[in-house]
């Protein structure tokens, strides 16, 4: 991985498990609903802010280097996996 990513990627992972130990504490606490649905969106944010690094650090690196590569079967595996990327996002999205 990329230096500056790979930090910035683990940073995200840390508050990621404290808004879920957070979250955890809320339920046994039993908080008002709206109050940890609030806190799960924050969290669907910041897992979404980490797939965001992974993907930039892949693009960079893997992606790049297929791209970079002559071989055709390199370039098309690289396209099939962001179309496959794509399609797992569009799924997940309705």
């Amino acid at each position: 991985m990329i230096t500056d990513l790979k930090k910035r990627a683990l940073h995200r992972s840390k508050i990621l498990q404290g808004q879920l130990k957070g979250v955890e504490k809320m339920i046994e606490d039993e908080k008002y609903c709206m109050d940890i649905i609030t806190q799960n969106l924050a969290i669907q944010k910041s897992l979404s802010s980490l797939n965001k690094l992974l993907l930039e650090n892949h693009l960079r690196t893997h992606i790049s280097e297929k791209m970079a590569v002559v071989d055709d079967k390199e370039h098309t595996e690289a396209v099939e996996e962001l179309l496959s990327l794509y399609e797992l996002t569009q799924v997940r999205s309705n």
